[in-house]
């Protein structure tokens, strides 16, 4: 079972190391086809920014909701709660720049 295991590891290594020889393009029409999925590739970069942003606009609605929530429940609290309602808003913050920041790097 253990060689078994083992010629199928070293299978896939073999495999995984032969992708790069299929990726080169055979001739011309076909490195004309590879420079056009830029366009694409930027398609799918804003694509994936807006979702990125649609969730972080999420995530920042519900924190500022619960934050006003616990606030009204409990206004003793209002200052702690206020101070990591501000962390998380941050925190959401910087993976939406992330996020921009993979798109400009990626287009």
């Amino acid at each position: 079972m253990r060689k078994i295991g083992l010629f199928l590891l070293a299978t896939v290594g073999v495999m995984i190391a032969a992708l790069p020889a299929f990726a080169q393009p055979a001739n011309d029409a076909a490195a004309a086809a590879t420079a056009s999925a830029g366009g694409i590739k930027a398609i799918a970069a804003g694509v994936g920014f807006a979702i990125a942003v649609f969730g972080g606009a999420l995530g920042q609605s519900r924190i500022g909701a619960a934050a006003c929530e616990g606030a009204a429940r409990n206004p003793g609290a209002a200052g702690r709660i206020q101070t990591m309602m501000i962390l998380g808003l941050a925190l959401i913050e910087s993976l939406v720049l992330f996020a921009l920041l993979i798109v400009f790097v990626k287009v």
